[in-house]
């Protein structure tokens, strides 16, 4: 696993084996998805557009949007308003911006299409009055200064005028250098005029800069904004069943048990003889909360073990035994079984293997710690039985180089898969007390 690509295969054996838990996943993650709209939803969202007559600077616009969105404002407008609101909870549910053509945008949002028309209205028309009230306050200074500029601005058309017309006078109608002269000051006097009417004009746009008006009344808003409540719980359901498919395929490309063939038989240095299914007695899975929720889940059995054919019958399963018994030699002797003692779907498989072997060979059973494996001496041959997917290949080194020291060849591997089948009443005495009869007397 750790060196293969993740393929589709894969993500479906995911989904058959662990559609529980994913559901389960997916169903948490809507909830949060649910919780997290009441934070993050914008409800129902709308706007007001407010146009400032006149030429606007940059600078300007920026600075009437801010002034929408000031707490002036927003506190005039929660006034106005029946909600019992202030202007600070306001500020989270109203932004401006500036558009194109001096027009500045108030969008707002609330719970209900309603209450989003209503804010929307009650800001903008608040801005307006405000905004005028700021300019009003200070007409007074800004006229008598527009009044004295307008005054200069007609003196000198007035002077300028005058001199065009005694200069016109002295000229005649005589060409002479004089007169070329005079006519070129003549042009530059009406350049000057010219550009005094110009001021004047701009004197008379700026008067006109108070001006702005509301263009229309905010719409009422057909649906939620995005993102919706919907959007989040679908969106909340997908990601956790997405994190859920990921970390199993993550947990299984940085797991460290071996449950290829290859990497066992290459870790013990011999040869997997068969590969035996296992009833899986979901007794022996724990007891308590914990162990019923992994059950219920689904999750209390290896998902990503390589699919083995089940046996039929108990028949079925004695052929195998029996063949495991044919390969390592009915004239060795002796046989000494190998196994973990925290591995119980290995131990139902010795109890089987004992019952099939009948007496010849004679099998003989060593039962060692994972971490620290002990082999007696002697130079029998070594069987290890073990559940695939339940060592990793350093404890599956270790107890090959324990039969090493021991003296012992390993002749071959036999591993347990412990599979889900249906149960049936027995017709006769249970499979389980006359194995464990036969494993009693062997031992």
């Amino acid at each position: 696993m750790s060196d293969d690509t993740v393929r589709l295969s894969l993500i479906g054996q995911v989904v058959r084996h662990r559609w529980r838990l994913l559901v389960v996943l997916a169903v948490a993650g809507a909830l949060v998805g649910a919780g997290a709209s009441l934070l993050f939803s914008p409800g129902y969202q709308t706007e007001s557009n407010v146009l400032l007559q006149g030429p606007r600077q940059a600078d300007e616009l920026l600075t009437e949007a801010q002034v929408a969105g000031s707490t002036v404002v927003l506190d005039r407008a929660a006034g106005e308003l029946s909600w019992q609101t202030t202007g600070t909870d306001l500020a989270k549910h109203v932004t401006t911006s500036v558009s194109n053509g001096n027009v500045v945008t108030i969008t707002v949002s609330a719970d209900s299409p309603e209450r989003a028309q209503e804010l929307a209205n009650k800001v903008a028309e608040q801005f307006v009055r405000y905004s005028t009230q700021l300019i009003s306050s200070t007409a007074d200074a800004a006229a008598q200064v527009q009044q004295a500029q307008r005054e200069a601005l007609r003196q000198q058309v007035a002077q300028t005028n005058q001199r065009i017309s005694d200069m016109a006078q002295q000229l005649g109608s005589t060409l002479t250098v004089e007169s070329v002269q005079a006519r070129t000051e003549l042009e530059a006097l009406r350049t000057s005029l010219q550009q005094a009417i110009n001021n004047l004009n701009q004197a008379d746009a700026a008067t006109s800069q108070a001006n702005m008006a509301v263009l229309g009344s905010a719409e009422l808003p057909s649906g939620a904004a995005s993102p919706t409540m919907l959007q989040f719980v679908v969106g909340g359901a997908v990601v956790f069943f997405l994190l859920g498919v990921l970390g199993h395929l993550w947990s299984a490309r940085t797991g460290k048990r071996a449950r290829d063939e290859s990497e066992i038989a290459a870790a013990l240095g011999s040869k997997v003889l068969t590969t035996v299914d296992i009833p899986d007695e979901r007794a022996e899975a724990g007891h308590g909360w914990p162990a019923r929720l992994r059950r219920l889940l689904g999750a209390d059995r290896p998902w990503h073990l390589p699919q083995v054919p089940v046996s039929a019958d108990k028949l079925n399963r004695d052929a195998r035994y029996q063949r495991v018994l044919a390969r390592v030699g009915r004239d060795a002797g002796q046989v000494l079984v190998v196994l973990t003692e925290d591995d119980a779907p290995a131990h139902r498989a010795l109890t089987q293997l004992v019952a099939a072997a009948g007496g010849h060979p004679v099998l003989r059973v060593a039962e060692v710690t994972a971490d620290r494996p002990v082999v007696p001496d002697g130079s029998d041959g070594v069987l290890v039985v073990l559940t695939a997917g339940s060592r990793t290949g350093w404890e599956l080194v270790a107890i090959a180089e324990a039969c090493a020291d021991a003296g012992r060849e390993i002749v071959g591997v036999v591993l347990a898969h412990p599979v889900q089948v249906r149960r049936q009443p027995p017709d006769h005495p249970s499979e389980a007390g006359s194995d464990r009869e036969a494993m009693a007397g062997s031992v």
